[in-house]
């Protein structure tokens, strides 16, 4: 019997990834590369049970595929909802006495909370750009630095490249698993 379809109402259903074309100009060529990287994260944690998400395999490092999920939740909210819109949008996972709080409190975290949180985030900043008249729309960033949209799509994009790198070696060695 063939796998049963995925149910699109589970909020662990892994979001379809999609081939940027070879072709297409600058707006959308950014839109669609940062949302082949948002799924290959996903994918990246599909399948596995709660061990294996916040797995924590090479010993000298917090990083796993749970706190990948939710450090990139933290990005999200950072670069389009403070930088670009100058929301007061206070941090998810981390303060100033744990910095690194998305990665290190996995144990008692929630994975259907935390991966609707990346999703939540993920459809503001989708929104918050769509909204934009232009990508030299402006914003501040923390160290107060005026950065434009076009700088933050490709931050966001070279953010989860770096980080999807991460979570293949993780998978590899959590389960074996390898693939792009």
């Amino acid at each position: 019997m063939p796998p049963a379809d995925p149910d699109p109402s589970d909020p662990t259903t892994p979001t379809p990834r999609t081939d940027p074309p070879f072709g297409s100009s600058e707006r959308p060529a950014l839109r669609e590369w940062l949302e082949y990287h948002r799924a290959t994260l996903e994918l990246k944690c599909a399948g596995l049970d709660r061990e294996g998400l916040i797995a924590r395999p090479v010993a000298s490092s917090l990083l796993s595929l749970h706190g990948l999920v939710r450090h990139m939740a933290e990005v999200e909210r950072s670069w389009f909802r403070r930088v670009l819109e100058g929301q007061d949008a206070p941090p998810l996972y981390y303060d100033d006495e744990h910095p690194d709080g998305d990665f290190e409190f996995i144990e008692d975290a929630d994975w259907t909370a935390d991966l609707a949180t990346w999703h939540a985030e993920c459809d503001a900043a989708r929104a918050i750009e769509a909204a934009a008249p232009s990508l030299e729309v402006t914003g501040t960033s923390r160290r107060g630095s005026t950065v434009d949209l076009r700088w933050i799509m490709i931050h966001m994009i070279e953010e989860y490249a770096r980080h999807n790198g991460h979570a293949d070696l993780l998978r590899e060695l959590v389960d074996g698993s390898v693939g792009d």
